[in-house]
């Protein structure tokens, strides 16, 4: 008798986690109508490209001031990223403006790494895509780090603000410590490898997560102690804020990630009521290469994975090693799918495929190298 009834309250607390787990999902029907409307099969090509072939170029984000387009971006130097400004009339042809933060060289904590990405994007789908502010500033998160060379630990997120237009070449201001760190004493089982990478800072009006900032990030950890084979490998996870300068983790587990390899830099767009996160994906079970998709979901933390094909995979000469890390927009009836583009010989620049045929960029790889 008590056999059964254990068997009759285990099936019901299975039935109710079952239901609760798919109270927030998104329907497959659904998903098809997102990946159609966001699928951009023509790509126009490289629109930014590094001067020599010791830089390299990555992780655009885009906004809009005035009647132009500006997109801050990542310089790798050999010594560490900088974050850079470019603009544009059109998003398909792009002009360097200069730094918005450089290196340092005063002792701090992020003074050979610098990795900046707007906060308080417009998420909305087909929208002006200006930059939101709060208490007077627009806001930017980065990654930053102390040790020179390619994304050598320890990393960890900080803010960094204006009270000026962010259209405008300049130092943004920092604050003195990191808002996020592997340190932490509330440090998650998925982020404790010492490296935290790129934030996506939104305002949720709504509060459905009980706060009106939300970031997303991802980070290098595992929850196995020294195994070499999976402390590489990057998930997307949550933190929440009230005023932009105190950030707490949300949850424990991460909200977007794969069983093996890198799920990465999500960036967020509201389509109709659903929410739309674009990543990038890199080395997985069953997928080479790095390639960008898409979750969705309609509270921010209960995420439908697309499982469909790629948005962007390599194709091209220009990103035949990899095509990844997204910002994804709609304007005038047209989506552009920002990535970044690495050719075979690890040159590194900013490309753009479209929902419409736009025609081919003419803009190439220094020497023509991309072969």
């Amino acid at each position: 008798m008590k056999l059964i009834q254990l068997f009759i309250l285990t099936f019901f607390i299975s039935s109710a986690a079952l239901a609760q787990s798919g109270k927030h999902s998104i329907s497959a029907a659904k998903m098809q109508q997102l990946y159609e409307e966001v699928k951009t099969p023509y790509k126009y090509g490289l629109v930014m490209v590094p001067d020599d072939e010791q830089h390299k170029m990555d992780c655009p984000t885009i906004f809009r001031e005035g009647k132009f387009w500006y997109m801050t971006y990542l310089i790798y130097s050999g010594r560490g990223y900088e974050t850079w400004l470019s603009k544009s009339s059109d998003l398909l042809h792009w002009e360097n403006m200069g730094r918005l933060m450089s290196f340092g060289d005063a002792g701090k904590w992020d003074d050979n790494q610098k990795a900046g990405y707007n906060a308080l994007t417009s998420t909305k789908w087909d929208g002006d895509y200006k930059l939101g502010k709060f208490n007077g500033k627009y806001w930017m998160s980065y990654f930053g780090g102390k040790e020179k060379g390619y994304e050598v630990e320890p990393l960890s997120i900080g803010m960094a603000y204006t009270d000026k237009s962010p259209a405008i070449v300049q130092e943004w201001q920092r604050l003195e410590n990191p808002v996020l760190s592997s340190t932490d004493a509330d440090v998650r089982w998925w982020e404790n490898r010492h490296k935290l990478f790129k934030s996506t800072v939104i305002e949720d009006k709504k509060k459905l997560t009980g706060h009106p900032f939300v970031m997303y990030y991802n980070a290098v950890g595992d929850s196995l102690e020294n195994n070499k084979k999976t402390r590489w490998y990057e998930r997307i996870g949550m933190a929440v804020s009230d005023d932009m300068l105190h950030w707490k983790r949300f949850d424990k587990d991460p909200v977007v990630h794969q069983p093996v390899g890198i799920t990465g830099d999500g960036v967020i767009q509201k389509i109709n009521n659903t929410w739309v996160m674009f990543y990038f994906g890199a080395f997985w079970q069953d997928r080479k290469g790095a390639f960008n998709r898409f979750a969705a979901s309609d509270d921010l933390v209960n995420w439908t994975d697309w499982t469909g094909d790629n948005l962007i995979q390599s194709s091209e000469p220009y990103d035949a090693l990899y095509a990844h890390k997204s910002f994804v927009l709609k304007h005038k009836g047209v989506v552009y799918h920002f990535y970044c583009a690495v050719n075979k010989k690890d040159q590194r620049g900013i490309a753009v495929a479209t929902s419409k045929d736009l025609g081919k960029s003419k803009l190439d790889f220094v020497a023509g190298n991309n072969k």
